[in-house]
């Protein structure tokens, strides 16, 4: 009875892996209509009655998106993005030090790491979810070239409560689409993404001003090539 138990689960488990690697092989060509995230926020709205709630999305290619936009976001978020293969090891090196120290965390998911999360995963930190998310990140530098990950990840990404993606944002936020973002604009929105709830781009605080700041700086020392790669 125990082994015929053992050989179901082991059954069920390989077909939903099977399933999940299916799954990621079909959004490297078609879009997703939505994410975990997105309908988690759904959910919140109806169930806290939210009458005036409503999800801000629209999806634009990556030629749509301005060359600005997206070094703002990789220098904002990930300056080794064209070069790792889905986790930063040195910023998770650095983020465990700061945790045994007693030092505020420092943020080290990489873009493919925050992609598998908002597609698929849940907000929290268990070791459950983590585990996933490494799982997920690896099928996705496995499986789809480092444009199309950048490209889902700013589609995807938060930008204010409710307003999810560039184009939604850059429409939201400066009445203009996302392949018209000036630099000083890319870098203000790249600005909020760390807490997209807390920060905001119509009212910056001066720690938003202050992280906007230094994300021209690094985006003028990365240079308009660093994506060149990126394919």
């Amino acid at each position: 009875m125990t082994r015929r138990l053992v050989r179901l689960a082991a059954r069920a488990l390989g077909l939903a892996l099977g399933v999940l690697v299916l799954v990621v092989l079909t959004l490297r060509w078609v879009n997703p209509p939505t994410t975990a995230f997105m309908l988690e926020r759904r959910l919140e709205a109806r169930a806290a009655n939210e009458t005036r709630f409503s999800l801000k999305h629209e999806w634009v290619s990556l030629d749509d998106i301005s060359p600005s936009l997206r070094l703002a976001v990789v220098a904002s978020e990930d300056q080794k993005f064209p070069q790792h293969h889905g986790f930063d090891v040195e910023a998770i090196a650095d983020a465990v030090e700061d945790r045994f120290e007693g030092r505020s965390t420092r943020g080290a998911s990489t873009l493919s790491q925050q992609v598998a999360k908002n597609l698929f995963l849940w907000p929290g930190q268990s070791f459950v979810r983590k585990g996933l998310e490494a799982f997920l990140t690896v099928l996705l530098e496995l499986f789809w070239p480092k444009a199309r990950i950048l490209e889902v990840h700013l589609n995807v990404a938060e930008f204010g409560d409710g307003v999810y993606g560039v184009e939604a944002a850059s429409r939201a936020y400066f009445g203009k689409k996302a392949k018209h973002e000036t630099a000083d604009e890319a870098a203000l929105l790249a600005a909020v993404l760390p807490a997209p709830k807390r920060r905001s781009v119509k009212k910056p605080s001066d720690v938003v001003k202050a992280r906007a700041g230094w994300t021209l700086e690094q985006m003028r020392a990365l240079g308009p090539e660093w994506l060149a790669d990126v394919r």
